[in-house]
């Protein structure tokens, strides 16, 4: 635990008022008052005793500590003093009094915005995180009442303003442009506390059910609209070029015989199979000798 850990934060002003001693001080305070005892033995006089442990107290109450990422807000009687930190640092107990002690690590703040309207108008609930850092600990102390405070209600109406300016469908794709945006326009507001808001990112969308439903039922039909399209396009292009090839063998019987003799090939090359052959195709495409040489060679093997 910090000397700080145990502030005591006044209702509603999230300032952390310091009601601690620092170890530094209780270690002082035990030293003062052994070494009084100690001195008041052995020259006989207890009043040194007294004295070491006024000093004590008073060391007790004067000497904190400041941890390596804090700075402390110091006034005296009412005015800002300055800012001590980090490590051990002097105040005058009554006189001076610690008003705020500023975290100055990088600082992770959750926001959300509940059943909120896209700009096509559909209810989501989006979930983000604010990474923030206190880069001027004296702004911070002085141009705003409760930064932490400030920095998360910004961040929660910033959030709902996007969303209205987004539709569903960039919020889900484009998620990093959502949180850049974000990002800028909190770093300008909150720059004037010394606050610097490093990035934003936005950590899940959701939508309604019986909406998702609907959504992913309409992705199934559009996916299979465009199957139906892709067939329909191949069977064009397939019965095209049955056209093209139809001419070319109008005029070129030869090149229909050597087709007619490759389709046979295919077809019979496999043993034990079996070819139907429409007789008008033995007429026209003159399978009838070819066929009869393929029966013979059949029944010699």
């Amino acid at each position: 635990m910090t000397p700080f850990s145990a502030s005591v934060k006044t209702k509603g002003s999230g300032i952390a008022e310091d009601q601690m001693v620092s170890s530094v001080g209780v270690a002082l305070l035990f030293t003062c008052v052994i070494v009084g005892f100690a001195l008041s033995f052995l020259v006989k006089q207890p009043a040194l005793a007294v004295v070491g442990g006024i000093a004590g107290l008073y060391l007790l109450f004067a000497i904190r500590v400041a941890d390596q990422w804090e700075k402390v807000a110091v006034l005296r009687l009412g005015r800002y003093r300055g800012l001590f930190g980090p490590g051990p640092f002097h105040i005058i107990p009554i006189v001076d009094s610690i008003s705020r002690v500023v975290d100055q690590r990088v600082r992770v703040t959750g926001v959300s915005a509940e059943s909120t309207l896209t700009r096509d108008t559909v209810p989501t609930d989006v979930d983000a995180i604010v990474f923030w850092v206190v880069w001027n600990a004296e702004k911070s102390v002085l141009e705003v009442q409760n930064f932490q405070d400030a920095v998360m209600m910004s961040a929660q109406t910033a959030l709902r303003e996007s969303i209205g300016r987004h539709e569903l469908s960039q919020m889900i794709t484009d998620r990093e442009m959502m949180g850049r945006e974000l990002q800028r326009i909190l770093d300008e507001k909150t720059n004037p506390w010394g606050i610097t808001v490093q990035s934003v990112e936005i950590r899940d969308v959701k939508i309604p059910q019986a909406l998702e439903d609907a959504m992913s039922r309409e992705a199934q039909a559009e996916r299979e609209r465009r199957a139906r399209v892709i067939l329909g396009t191949a069977e064009t292009e397939i019965s095209s070029k049955f056209a093209d090839a139809a001419i070319m063998y109008k005029d070129n019987p030869i090149a229909l015989h050597l087709r007619a003799m490759n389709m046979l090939y295919e077809a019979i090359k496999e043993k034990g199979s079996m070819v139907i052959v429409p007789s008008s195709a033995v007429e026209t495409m003159g399978l009838g000798g070819m066929l009869a040489t393929t029966a013979l060679a059949g029944q010699v093997k």
